[in-house]
């Protein structure tokens, strides 16, 4: 990877800037530091909302910008601003879970910059979440509702994401759901985080797509992006950007569709293309 003019980098969190305990290394974070005072914003890109974000990523001194729910907001921490958002109607989300009862599947959905789940499926948690980091995020970060679907259906506002999860007994379903719900459900973007669960958001919501509105936002050409990935929810960007770079221990999908790779998220790979190519 050669030198290059860089003013925005976008990076996905769980599995690549944070290693995989979720911890940001002293390496990771001191190349961000020095691309930060070059000028570089320094963008977090992720599934998750603002607030959710790991204390670590939401006390970084240079942050300003954030990307996430897979791209369904854009926000601007300093100003308090929402820059670009892009929800599915209500009446839509209350069809995919439908549609996921049938199949047995727990879900949830982002709305309001939260996390909303019925209270008999939060109650069961530990069946379908994947370890204990992830069923302490769905504890703390989802509020119970008697039934879900109800809820959305009353308060008729857009939803930014609806996630589904599965036991490990439902591999072979998530796959055919992950081939399937986007035709089902055309005005969606289907894509997954990890290895249990799938994420349905708006068609207009995806991390590619909101690195670009940024990108112009901020004055800055498509070519000066550079984003890191390891899932199938960072495709669009590792694609979209001037430079995309897929982490070792990214799945196929995005080894595949990445220009660049880098070394693992427990190797501090961020840092090691950051100083390369940056730096």
């Amino acid at each position: 990877m050669e030198q290059r003019e860089i003013g925005l980098i976008a990076l996905d969190l769980d599995g690549t800037l944070l290693d995989s305990h979720k911890v940001l290394s002293e390496r990771n974070y001191k190349a961000l530091e020095a691309a930060a005072r070059k000028g570089i914003a320094i963008v977090p890109t992720t599934g998750r909302f603002f607030s959710g974000m790991p204390k670590a990523i939401l006390e970084l001194p240079f942050l300003r910008y954030a990307i996430t729910i897979n791209g369904a907001r854009v926000y601007d921490a300093r100003e308090d601003a929402v820059l670009r958002q892009a929800e599915m109607p209500a009446a839509l989300a209350v069809d995919i879970m439908t549609y996921l009862d049938g199949h047995g599947v727990a879900y949830d959905c982002y709305q309001d910059d939260w996390g909303w789940m019925t209270a008999d499926t939060l109650a069961q948690a530990e069946s379908f979440a994947p370890d204990r980091y992830y069923l302490d995020l769905i504890s703390r970060l989802r509020t119970p509702v008697p039934e879900l679907k109800a809820y959305i259906g009353e308060r008729g506002q857009g939803v930014q994401k609806v996630q589904a999860y599965f036991r490990e007994d439902q591999t072979a379903l998530r796959g055919e759901l992950l081939k399937t719900l986007g035709t089902r459900f055309p005005d969606t973007a289907v894509s997954s985080a990890s290895p249990r669960n799938i994420e349905i958001n708006s068609a207009g919501a995806s991390k590619g797509k909101a690195m670009l509105a940024l990108t112009a936002h901020l004055g800055l050409r498509q070519e000066q992006t550079m984003a890191f990935g390891d899932g199938l929810n960072d495709l669009s960007m590792l694609t979209m950007a001037g430079i995309g770079v897929a982490m070792a221990n990214a799945c196929p999908e995005a080894l595949a569709a990445a220009p660049e790779r880098t070394a693992s998220c427990d190797e501090d790979g961020v840092a090691l293309a950051i100083e390369r190519i940056c730096l």
